[in-house]
């Protein structure tokens, strides 16, 4: 028996060892892998400019930034030595606002570093130990022997100090950001755009459903309301929509593929034809039809019978560009018609509105001296506040009825009747966030959300007629699949975390002893780096599938549909990337003792617990090393580019797509992925205080990693930044990383025991319970401080800056394009595209894309309508080639009534697209 425990404590000690092995060679591999790509990307930055430093001279000349150093390793320096500011300027506040969360949480981790090393890791290892425990385990909470519990008191100690240092520089950066986001709020760049001044108003009653009721309803914000859009039901006007552009695309495609074939017949048969001028736009109409076979033209295959797709050697074979054209034609045909038909019931509607609206001694005025009248709400006419209903009802009863009441007949019998819900723009950006925080209606579910800060390219179409009672039951569905899909997930990940603890396995099972005979290197590989890597695949594959949920919820724009998923990523990251993966791996680590002796559950799930902190070790080890350097070195972004150039960038669309966009970063997974990696750190900070060294190096070289990306690399959309919302969110997160790790110490220390096996901890746990009261109490505070209408509304005390710097803002702008036109009746002003890049540009400019600043575009009367009621075909973009077939194809295709242009884009005589300019339909 005596020997059976021996041999039973030396498989435990080798599964201690293993452990230990496993963080060892996790570090050692993941820093072989840091070096390696660190040194791949301080080589190829210098040859890659378009992948590594894009906004140098791809961007505008007012969000350039300097070159790296060209030394292999000076650019480290200038990535810390830049000014995160200039994030904000060139990125908006979210990406500012991300970097800024880096950096808090390095400010916040360093002293935590320094104490939890200097006080906890002597107080756990020297002069006290548990049997079974080596290795990193020397150094958790779980090491402290029954004998030695007065030792806890200072994982207490330091749980409250670190707890309120915290809280501290949390409250710090909140405040900080509330004076950031106002004053993004009231910058005159962005409190002059429509985004700024535009409110989305849903669940509205039939009674207001015109464009003159909402304007009176709102007419008492201050300014008053300057434009209404209604949305409208548009039936099979986006699809329709939707399929021109798709024949759009599959044009371009075919008729570059056509010039390509052009160029090859005459390769091998040079006097085929003669060169074309290629100044001559029109060309010869049909000149491809001479050169190329009938047989050569693309072709493809329609699908057979009702299937959505077609498939090799079934269905009809047609002629592509025949094809398409009269694909292109029929949409602009029903697009003309239908648009003729939604416009006249538009016009219809409100000449309804304004002869109801007109007092009651005017209506009866013949229609012929009603037609003279002046317009009753631009010239001033008000409805009578007197009038009375000649049917006896009073106007209150009416209101009410009308609520209640379907569309009148006209409406119902449109063919394109409002929806419940309208875009309002006001005369005032302080108007339109008083339209957004006051009661409308004085019934429940009516004109209860609405939305601000929003431009048209952020807004989901399709989730604009939802009345309140389809929205709340769709919100319930979603969420409750999003917590069913929580709970299926969990058997994939405790999958994973029983592979963390392979040598635990084997001593306990006998059917698995044949894993303890495995050399350490490769348990290592597989403890260390698979579970970490498995996890990571998981969790790519959840994203899809939260924001088709977040969608169906009925959000109405893409910033909100972001938001919602960092909230439904977050719960699953919590519980399946860190609680699952704990339990099941510390458990995995007790099933040993839990087999030989089940009355001790408390006291070994105390000891064991802890010991799980290793997987979690190497998951901060793999972030902070490969992950940060893979960051760095972008290998697959770089490789997609080339690839893309190579199999996709075969029209000057598509080339100009790649070479000209710059990547950007979807928040609400990137959020929740940090904010991960806060709540594994607060959790284990105090009964493994290892980890904080790690991740205060882990959270400085994603600062590093991101500075440089927001500075050097990406770009985003100013209509898709939210103004830093997501940044909040974050802060809240973090207080769920404290709450688990207060929760946590609190069990440990009531489940502690003395050699007697007697509770040894219980005023610590009492105290715990009081810090998790006191940090509740933080919270709420904060919240009610620094949330709510605080975030997302502009203060009645800066409405005075916001309109005087509005208006010094339009005459600026009104003074900037009187003195453009001065300039261009004097001088010819280059096109953009044949500019030669500034002196921050790339020095291989012969390879890298030229700059192609793209002026701001005003918002114009129909920018909140959907893109098939107000957008004209998209010119089909053909490149000029020295056969002159391009020019040909392009007239040809506007003597069919199909718009094309030539415009900025060329074809040499090997067949490769350049592009030196922005597409077409951007020059206008």
């Amino acid at each position: 028996m005596a020997n059976l425990q021996n041999s039973t404590e030396g498989i435990q000690a080798q599964a201690t060892s293993a452990s230990t092995s496993s963080f060892v060679t996790a570090l050692v591999f993941n820093l072989a892998v840091f070096g390696a790509e660190l040194l791949a990307f301080s080589l190829l930055r210098k040859y890659f400019k378009t992948i590594y430093e894009p906004r140098t001279f791809l961007t505008p000349e007012g969000k350039r930034v300097k070159p790296l150093s060209q030394t292999i390793w000076d650019w480290p320096r200038d990535v810390f030595l830049a000014d995160s500011d200039l994030i904000r300027q060139q990125n908006g506040l979210d990406a500012y606002m991300f970097v800024r969360f880096l950096r808090m949480m390095v400010k916040i981790l360093l002293p935590i570093w320094f104490f939890s090393w200097a006080v906890l890791m002597p107080v756990t290892s020297v002069r006290t130990s548990v049997p079974g425990n080596d290795g990193l385990n020397i150094f958790t909470f779980g090491n402290i022997a029954p004998k030695d519990s007065a030792r806890y008191s200072a994982h207490l100690i330091l749980a409250w100090l670190f707890t309120f240092w915290i809280l501290y520089v949390v409250r710090i950066e909140l405040r900080r950001y509330i004076t950031l986001r106002q004053r993004h709020l009231i910058d005159p760049n962005h409190a002059s755009t429509a985004q700024a001044n535009t409110v989305l108003v849903t669940g509205v009653p039939q009674k207001y459903l015109s464009e003159q009721a909402l304007t009176k309803l709102f007419q008492h914000c201050p300014g008053g309301v300057r434009k209404v859009w209604l949305n409208r039901d548009l039936k099979d006007l986006p699809g329709v929509y939707d399929r021109r552009l798709s024949a759009c695309n599959k044009l371009e495609s075919a008729e570059n593929a056509l010039l390509k074939t052009a160029l090859k017949i005459h390769k091998k048969n040079p006097g085929i034809v003669e060169k074309q001028s290629p100044d001559v736009e029109s060309g010869s109409i049909g000149e491809a039809d001479r050169i190329v076979p009938k047989n050569k033209r693309p072709s493809h295959r329609l699908p057979a019978g009702s299937m959505p797709f077609s498939l090799p050697l079934i269905g009809q074979k047609v002629d592509t560009i025949e094809w398409c054209k009269k694909q292109i034609l029929e949409c602009n045909q029903i697009l003309a018609a239908e648009r003729k038909i939604l416009y006249s019931e538009i016009r219809a509607s409100k000449k309804k509105k304004e002869r109801l609206h007109l007092p009651a001694k005017l209506q009866a005025l013949p229609g012929q001296i009603q037609s003279h009248l002046p317009h009753s709400r631009s010239r001033g006419f008000e409805e009578d506040p007197e009038a009375v209903n000649h049917n006896g009802i009073d106007d209150a009863s009416l209101e009410e009825h009308n609520d209640e009441l379907g569309p009148p007949e006209e409406e119902a019998s449109a063919k394109y009747p409002p929806l419940n819900s309208a875009f309002i723009l006001f005369k005032s950006q302080i108007g339109a966030h008083v339209a957004a925080q006051i009661l409308t209606h004085d019934q429940p579910f009516r004109m209860v959300d609405k939305y601000i800060e929003l431009s048209p390219d952020e807004v989901v179409w399709g989730n604009l007629g939802l009345n309140p009672y389809e929205k709340l039951i769709r919100k319930l569905i979603s969420f409750g699949l999003t917590s069913g899909l929580i709970i299926a997930w969990a058997i994939p990940v405790a999958f994973v975390g029983i592979i963390s603890n392979i040598h635990s396995l084997c001593t306990t099972y006998s059917w698995l002893a044949w894993l303890c005979k495995i050399p350490s290197v490769i348990v290592g590989i597989i403890q260390g780096i698979l579970p970490s890597v498995l996890l990571a695949v998981l969790f790519i594959l959840l994203p899809i599938v939260l924001r088709l949920l977040a969608r169906f919820e009925g959000i109405p724009t893409r910033t909100g549909i972001e938001l919602s998923l960092m909230t439904r990523f977050f719960a699953f990251q919590v519980v399946h990337g860190f609680l699952v993966v704990s339990l099941s791996s510390g458990i995995i680590a007790a099933l040993p003792d839990l087999v030989k002796n089940a009355s001790s559950i408390p006291a070994t799930l105390a000891q064991r617990l802890p010991n799980a902190s290793t997987f979690f070790l190497t998951y901060i080890i793999l972030q902070g090393l490969t992950g940060t350097a893979g960051g760095f070195l972008t290998i697959v972004p770089l490789v997609i580019y080339y690839v893309k150039l190579i199999i996709l960038g075969s029209t000057p669309r598509s080339i100009y797509n790649i070479k000209y966009t710059l990547r950007d970063v979807a928040w609400g997974t990137l959020f929740p992925s940090i904010t991960l990696l806060v709540v594994i750190t607060f959790a284990y900070a105090i009964i493994s205080p290892i980890i904080n060294g790690l991740a205060c190096f882990t959270f400085f070289l994603f600062y590093m990693l991101y500075k440089y990306l927001f500075l050097w690399q990406l770009g985003f959309s100013e209509s898709g930044d939210s103004g830093g919302l997501f940044f909040p969110k974050a802060i809240q997160h973090t207080f769920v990383g404290l709450y688990i790790q207060q929760i946590v110490l609190a069990a440990l220390f009531f489940l502690a025991q003395d050699e007697n096996k007697k509770a040894s901890a219980i005023p610590e746990g009492i105290l715990m319970i009081v810090l998790i009261l006191i940090t509740a109490l933080a919270n709420s505070v904060l919240n009610n401080n620094y949330s709510g209408q605080l975030l997302t509304s502009l203060p009645l005390t800066l409405a005075d800056r916001a309109h005087a710097a509005a208006e010094s803002h339009e005459r600026r702008l009104i003074d900037e394009r009187n003195d453009a036109a001065h300039h261009d009746e004097h001088e010819e002003t280059p096109l953009a595209g044949n500019q030669a890049p500034g002196p921050s540009s790339s020095p291989d400019a012969e390879e890298d894309p030229k700059p192609l600043p793209v002026p701001p575009r005003p918002l114009g009367p129909t920018d909140f309508e959907h893109p098939s009621v107000r957008t004209p075909q998209r010119p089909i973009w053909i490149p000029a080639d020295p056969l002159g077939v391009g020019h040909s194809e392009a007239g040809s295709l506007r003597a069919d009534g199909i718009d094309a242009s030539t415009v900025h884009a060329m074809m040499n005589e090997k067949g490769k697209v350049e592009v030196d300019g922005r597409p077409p339909e951007d020059e206008n």
